[in-house]
């Protein structure tokens, strides 16, 4: 290849954006295109290992709102939060220990659309940390995955991140955790590590997977700085039909991160349980939907359903509101993205920037299937 003759070690292919990872035979980055442009090399970009995962810590949610003093959370860094076992009771998907148990799930009325949809045969891939696809509530819809960092590895979560944007998309309520697609096919894409950490090759070579695999929808509740190979990884997704749901981001006072940022991204920020901006969220022009994020309840590692709140826990809320659309006759980004429009309304007191087309409520695809068929 043009990348070896120019003396570099191939590490992997990634056919998607027609590039390689490689390792470079000169020990600084400062090699010019240049030298590499009789070779058919057209870019050089440096691949850059960094933690893409960040949810909100306890002490940020309690400074924010003293009476959210108890209210579990992960610390920045990836810390594991506190987990506490789910139990369910007889006749009811949950225990209810306050008001705000699963309630984005209620909040995006996706219960009301079940008779309708639950995502059975949608494919939805989660590019995180892995899935814990033992855990009661995500067993029977995990379908399987791939490892980018270690393909000969099997996809689990050694973090515990994925396995709560997982429960969120798809939890099947066979012991607390229920999620707004019940019955949509989970697939596990590792791109990151235990610390939440992993190099933008590793995140592409994910999204190629989802491509190759013709995932349906993809979440990515994970953000980090521009990349023109993370863009072109995006647009190709797109152009192969898959729907990609990212997070805007945990700081307000920063543009929305990558690949959120990119148009052919729906892109996600946080709302609170009474309907506010979440404080933590990252806001712009990019941002497409708003959607629950701020203390959200869902699977964990070992069983257990942890309290987290980010904008990483409003997108997977999106990606399942997709993977309903999807099975509700939406065919490719551009459609779910409109049905999705067509079911949201916006908040009071938001902005455009704040919320896009607003919050999505699925039992407005009821009212609209039983207007048609008047």
């Amino acid at each position: 290849s043009a990348a070896e003759a120019s003396g570099a070690k191939v590490l992997r292919e990634l056919p998607l954006i027609d590039a390689v990872e490689v390792v470079p035979s000169a020990t600084r980055m400062e090699v010019r295109l240049a030298a590499f442009s009789s070779k058919g090399i057209r870019s050089i970009e440096p691949n850059e290992y960094r933690k893409w995962i960040e949810t909100v810590s306890p002490e940020a949610l309690r400074a924010a709102d003293p009476l959210a003093g108890a209210s579990l959370g992960a610390a920045r860094g990836g810390d594991v939060p506190e987990a506490t076992e789910g139990e369910a009771k007889e006749g009811d998907n949950a225990a209810t220990p306050d008001e705000k148990y699963f309630w984005g799930l209620k909040r995006v009325k996706a219960p009301g659309i079940w008779k309708q949809a639950t995502g059975k045969g949608v494919k939805v891939a989660v590019i995180d940390t892995g899935i814990d696809y033992t855990h009661p509530d995500l067993a029977s819809n995990y379908v399987g995955g791939y490892n980018a960092l270690d393909p000969k590895k099997d996809p689990i979560d050694d973090h515990g991140h994925g396995t709560h944007v997982a429960g969120t998309i798809a939890g099947a309520g066979e012991k607390a955790v229920v999620g707004v697609a019940p019955r949509a096919s989970l697939y596990a894409v590792k791109v990151l590590d235990a610390d939440g950490g992993g190099s933008y090759a590793s995140i592409i070579a994910g999204i190629q997977w989802a491509v190759e695999n013709k995932m349906d929808i993809v979440n990515m509740s994970l953000g980090g700085p521009a990349s023109p190979a993370l863009q072109k990884a995006i647009q190709a997704a797109y152009k192969a039909g898959v729907t990609v749901v990212a997070a805007a981001g945990n700081d307000p006072e920063a543009p929305v991160s990558a690949p959120a940022m990119y148009e052919e991204t729906i892109c996600v920020s946080a709302s609170t349980f009474d309907d506010k901006l979440a404080f933590f969220s990252t806001t712009g022009p990019e941002v497409d939907f708003i959607a629950p994020g701020h203390e959200i309840d869902s699977s964990w590692p070992g069983g257990k359903i942890a309290r987290l709140s980010g904008t990483s826990m409003a997108t997977p809320h999106m990606a399942g509101l997709a993977a309903l659309a999807k099975q509700l006759g939406a065919r490719g980004p551009d459609a779910i993205r409109s049905k999705l429009a067509q079911a949201a309304g916006l908040l009071p007191d938001l902005t455009a920037d704040q919320q896009g087309a607003g919050l999505v409520e699925a039992d407005r695809w009821v009212k609209a299937l039983m207007a048609s068929t008047k």
